[in-house]
């Protein structure tokens, strides 16, 4: 094989065919326009004709198309319009915080259908933790187990999306090296995607919601039980080479600072949270917005997204200090003004991206960020 070049075989081909073609229905079914006729969908994935006319008839005998209704007549034979169905098929999504397991059901556009919130001590042996999320995804799954396509667990991190390997998750030393993918998987029989929680967060702001439409780069800063961020650069997740990219808590603000659960003295997270747990909520702010100033500065970000219990509970102030901060210390450097939002979902945008990670097997990845 020549170095540089890589070839697809043909049903991985057909796959990215389809998912051309699923992701467009999903758009359309999305904004609400009915559908999506074939001439259409051949003009917009390049496809012939005749290969959207076999995929799309594919779609429609597993039940993933249906026909919506009729273009009106411009002259010629009105066209038949498409969509997705959305309930054909759906994903589970996992959010495991450090004290409370969410889980919600999502449906084919990314739509959440059901959810279940528990108390949940991530400290426990490994064992007792996947046996409390394989209960609330059977719990939430009964009835619909044929249509679920997998499940989508957003852990802390630092962790190893490509293989669903914890690493030395912050406060909780005995998950290291723990195998979450396949020990999960191998418990529910589906599918599992793994990854860390402010990039399902981050997935979610990309993939769905008024805040999709921003598109280009941002960071989605979580503050709840840790601190944490999420990169979109150029409308796309970044992880880095080794999936470790967004490590924002364990920036260094202070070299004589407090000693951080990693090890470190002054980092942001440990700061942040001690002014949480001091009620000096405008000082975690305030320090918030000290990291997200560094996060505009090195990477020349459009815009900051904001979420996690912490942030919930007084979004308004968290907003504005946070916002107050970048004018104060990037204005002159970058020359613009950096919006700052609060990310819609609430608390279970964590949990919604991690179906998202399911879902975008079936649309492509790209569709999906």
């Amino acid at each position: 094989m020549i170095r540089g070049i890589s070839g697809a075989n043909l049903p991985a081909l057909r796959h990215h065919n389809a998912a051309l073609v699923l992701d467009l229905l999903r758009a359309a079914t999305r904004v609400g326009t009915g559908g999506i006729s074939r001439l259409e969908l051949a003009e917009r994935t390049g496809l012939t004709p005749q290969a959207v006319s076999k995929i799309t008839a594919r779609l429609r005998a597993e039940g993933l198309a249906e026909e919506s209704g009729r273009q009106a007549s411009t002259g010629g034979k009105p066209r038949t319009e498409l969509r997705l169905v959305r309930r054909a098929r759906y994903a589970a999504g996992v959010h495991l915080d450090r004290d409370e397991l969410t889980v919600v059901l999502a449906d084919l556009a990314g739509e959440r259908v059901d959810a279940r919130t528990s108390p949940l001590d991530f400290g426990r042996p490994a064992d007792e933790v996947l046996d409390a999320v394989a209960r609330e995804v059977r719990a939430l799954s009964a009835g619909r187990e044929p249509g679920i396509l997998g499940v989508g667990v957003a852990s802390p991190g630092p962790l190893d999306h490509a293989s669903g390997v914890l690493h030395r998750v912050t406060g909780f030393p005995d998950w290291d090296g723990f195998p979450l993918r396949d020990a999960l998987a191998l418990r529910l029989g589906l599918p599992v995607v793994v990854d860390k929680d402010t990039n399902a967060a981050a997935l979610a702001v990309l993939g769905g919601g008024p805040d999709a439409d921003a598109g280009g780069s941002f960071a989605y800063l979580h503050l709840g039980t840790g601190l944490g961020a999420g990169l979109v650069i150029e409308g796309a997740l970044y992880r880095g080479d080794r999936t470790g990219a967004g490590e924002f808590g364990h920036q260094v603000v202070q070299l004589d600072g407090p000693v951080c659960e990693c090890g470190n003295r002054g980092c942001i997270e440990a700061m942040c949270l001690a002014a949480v747990d001091r009620g000096d909520t405008a000082g975690a702010a305030y320090l918030l917005g000290v990291g997200a100033a560094n996060l505009v500065l090195l990477l020349d970000i459009d815009r900051v997204v904001l979420g996690g219990r912490t942030v919930l509970a007084d979004e308004g102030l968290f907003g504005r200090e946070v916002a107050a901060v970048l004018s104060e210390r990037t204005a002159r450097s970058v020359g613009r003004t950096v919006p700052v939002s609060v990310a819609s979902g609430g608390v279970r945008v964590v949990a919604d991206g991690a179906a998202l990670l399911v879902l975008a097997s079936l649309f492509g990845g790209a569709a999906l960020g």
